[in-house]
């Protein structure tokens, strides 16, 4: 390497949640870093609360035309399918700029459970899942899910109930956001039902903490840019203070295609395209890569030479398998506000204030077929989204497929905007990791610089429909508890694209997993992943949390090693 050409530290590919606590905390141990983000760089300033900009033209992510992914799914006839998301609109990008996507996350923050970490243990093999233990327990993630808290702000309170995770703290650092009176009446629906419910925690400020501003309920969050830094994203609870420190060089429009390897195996240089879309080079002594599980498996794949002739890190054939998403689906009913007294139809109709209710009763639970223990989930409760055009277009349709129109569909928009309050609930369950969900390079399709695109098989298991079916009945039941019309519920094999981990599992054998317990690659000395690629299993709640706590984890690990060279 020539004199004249700095090396860094530490290079991290990716500025989301698997890459933001890596680079705050490197840069404030004061080591030098640089960061590698394929997007532009926004500030808070830039985001809107615009639904044509931030929903309907998908700005904040590429687009589809330079950038696109190959959706591999089976057809009638059983056969699997490859269709570009360019002729599908089916988007599998989240957040391409500083921050990736919890720049955009409704901040719902759950906590895996011990039995998450112990599934193959706890529950035993599944026909057609590879089902495995983590390599690591929770007692090893509890301090950090516990920094998480302090350190990117959660707010909440905790409740008692069977399923709660240990915990070294006796309550969260931030109390609940406001809530709609809609809550209470959760409440005393699930009394009636004789299940526990509990407030769901938010990565979003109750309160001001340093320069970010509190809450200020506008709402519009998922999603959505925050406006005034509540939201615990990587760029302002992490990024941000990276640069205060003077360590930490963040280089946006830089997208990274190839990692470069000596003889001994070891990454020099990463290679990426400029905002020019000239080829240019970084070197560092360690290199991070937390892009997005996809993108990751994907730059792994790219990077061949002779020592990796199947992909960087891949010589056991392991990068890219074994992709996950989070299985489930939606349900919801409706309350018309002309059945409901003068008080309770302005409380219910206050915008910006959360319901914030989750229901952890049935993370396990016995099948009422065969008698057996399974492992169960979560049922998130949540007022349909704000998004006015979104809402209107979902009620042209009628039951039976035919489009609404004229007078009389006026009318009812009219009636859905002004008379009611749609109350959903998200169901989460673990989508198993089987054979038919992984990651490859598609040999035709190539992305603006020429580069073979992501081809992503979404093959689930049949196991993920019927948990989740047995979730969305029970949360049917709570609405009709609670009085709710039109209830209704659906559970699906199709994958959301925001929820997506796996593809690099970390693990203790080299012949099934990319990395080490430590997220280090077994193959590379000096790569590690942070993102949610190293999840072997996906637990039954969202993943940011986990993310974020696994990667101040691998920091430290970094850290130890980085010590040792000084």
């Amino acid at each position: 390497m020539p004199k004249s050409i700095k090396k860094y530290d530490i290079c991290v590919i990716g500025s989301g949640a698997g890459a933001g606590p890596i680079i705050y905390e490197l840069s404030k141990a004061g080591y030098s870093v640089i960061v590698m983000e394929k997007g532009p760089w926004y500030r808070t300033k830039d985001f809107t609360k615009d639904e044509v900009t931030a929903v309907r033209r998908s700005v904040y992510t590429p687009n589809l035309l330079d950038e696109r992914h190959v959706i591999e799914d089976k057809n009638s006839d059983g056969e699997w399918i490859g269709r570009n998301t360019y002729d599908t609109g089916n988007d599998f990008w989240n957040g391409n700029c500083v921050g990736g996507s919890s720049n955009f996350m409704s901040g719902y923050f759950q906590r895996f459970k011990p039995i998450d970490f112990r599934l193959l243990s706890e529950f035993g093999e599944i026909e057609g899942a590879n089902v495995v233990d983590w390599p690591i327990t929770y007692d090893e993630m509890e301090p950090y899910y516990t920094k998480v808290e302090k350190v990117v702000g959660v707010s909440g309170k905790i409740v008692r109930h069977k399923h709660l995770e240990p915990r070294s703290t006796p309550d969260f650092p931030y109390p609940p956001l406001a809530e709609n009176i809609v809550s209470s009446w959760i409440d005393n629906a699930a009394r009636k039902l004789d299940i526990d419910i509990i407030p769901m925690p938010r990565a979003i400020l109750s309160q001001p903490k340093e320069d970010r501003n509190a809450c200020v309920y506008s709402n519009y969050c998922g999603s959505y840019g925050c406006a005034s830094d509540a939201k615990g994203s990587s760029r302002v609870a992490l990024i941000h203070y990276a640069i205060k420190t003077g360590n930490c060089t963040v280089v946006p429009n830089a997208k990274v295609y190839h990692l470069e390897t000596n003889s001994n195996k070891k990454i020099t240089k990463a290679w990426y395209y400029n905002v020019e879309n000239k080829k240019e080079s970084v070197y560092a002594d360690f290199f991070v890569v937390a892009a997005q599980a996809s993108e990751t498996s994907r730059l792994l794949l790219m990077s061949k030479n002779k020592e990796f002739p199947n992909g960087l890190s891949n010589n056991h054939g392991q990068v890219g398998k074994n992709f996950i998403f989070s299985a489930g689906g939606i349900g919801g009913g409706e309350f018309y506000l002309d059945n409901l007294s003068k008080d309770d139809a302005q409380a219910l109709s206050l915008p910006g204030v959360f319901v914030n209710r989750t229901i952890h009763e049935y993370y396990q639970y016995t099948d009422p077929e065969t008698g057996k223990k399974l492992k169960g989930g979560t049922i998130d409760f949540l007022f349909e989204h704000a998004n006015a055009m979104t809402k209107a277009i979902n009620q042209k349709w009628d039951e039976y497929g035919n489009l609404k129109y004229g007078s009389s569909f006026k009318k009812e928009l009219k009636d859905y905007f002004t008379n009611v309050r749609k109350l959903k609930f998200e169901v989460f369950v673990d989508w198993l990791p089987t054979d038919n969900c992984f990651v490859t390079l598609d040999p035709k399709v190539k992305d603006k610089w020429g580069d073979p695109v992501a081809k992503i098989r979404i093959g689930n298991h049949p196991h993920d429909i019927k948990v989740g079916k047995f979730l969305a009945s029970q949360g049917e039941k709570v609405l009709e508890t609670m009085g709710a019309k039109n209830i209704y519920s659906g559970i699906s094999g199709a994958p959301p694209s925001n929820l997506q981990a796996g593809g690099c599992r970390f693990g203790n054998d080299p012949e099934t997993s990319v990395l080490d317990k430590n997220c280090k690659s077994h193959e590379v000395d000096n790569l590690y992943i942070s993102d949610g690629s190293f999840m072997p299993t996906g637990g039954s709640v969202t993943y940011t949390w986990t993310i974020y706590a696994n990667s101040f984890r691998v920091a430290d690990k970094i850290l130890e090693r980085m010590k040792g060279k000084r």
